[in-house]
């Protein structure tokens, strides 16, 4: 074998090898960017859901304040509604009692239930009734005569100008007040009884 056969034979062995070489270093450049490229990947599908599940929280956390704010708001409607019903109410509610106690059997139920609530809170004496000057004197003859069927005593009657409807009895110094004016003014009670009554019927 000549000189040159050899030196080429050596220079084809250094040159397998620095393919060999570059191959291994460019296959394992393509292992480790490929190992780069899915860490990337993998990191990026990962700050994504976690960038949805923040947002989702966010649009979650907006929902509810949404929900809370429209909830107060309609409570507070509500409140502004039932206030004004209930003013219109007190308005109108000393009109419809007159009109009951201008109603004979509304009237006759009201005088009941007077002597009803006087016959659970007064002593049975001879008791006192006061009343408007409109009350018919039949129905006070008939009162008379139901009051001496249940205590053995008729009732004096006496006129008040000032009531406009109803009947105040009493006797002693304790006093059922029936009258008009009497029945509205513990307001808190009243007040609490309408709104019931609204809440109600909405």
């Amino acid at each position: 074998m000549t000189v040159r056969t050899r030196m080429q034979a050596l220079l084809d062995m250094v040159e397998r090898d620095r393919q060999a070489r570059c191959q291994a270093l460019l296959d394992q450049a393509r292992a480790e960017a490929d190992a780069a490229l899915a860490q990337a990947r993998a990191l990026a599908r990962t700050q994504m859901r976690e960038a949805f599940a923040d947002e989702r929280q966010r649009a979650r956390s907006r929902i509810a304040a949404a929900q809370a704010e429209l909830q107060t708001r309609c409570r507070e409607h509500a409140q502004r509604r039932i206030e004004a019903l209930l003013v219109l109410a007190w308005q109108r509610l000393p009109g419809v009692l007159r009109q009951r106690w201008h109603d004979d059997a509304a009237r006759a139920r009201w005088v009941r239930m007077a002597f009803d609530a006087a016959s659970a809170a007064l002593p049975h004496a001879a008791w006192t009734v006061s009343h408007g000057p409109d009350w018919p004197a039949a129905e006070q003859a008939a009162l008379a005569d139901h009051c001496r069927a249940a205590s053995g005593a008729a009732p004096g009657f006496v006129v008040d100008p000032r009531i406009e409807a109803g009947l105040r009895i009493g006797t002693g110094g304790s006093v059922v007040d029936a009258t008009l004016a009497g029945l509205l003014a513990d307001r808190d009670e009243i007040g609490g009884r309408l709104i019931g009554e609204l809440e109600a019927r909405r």
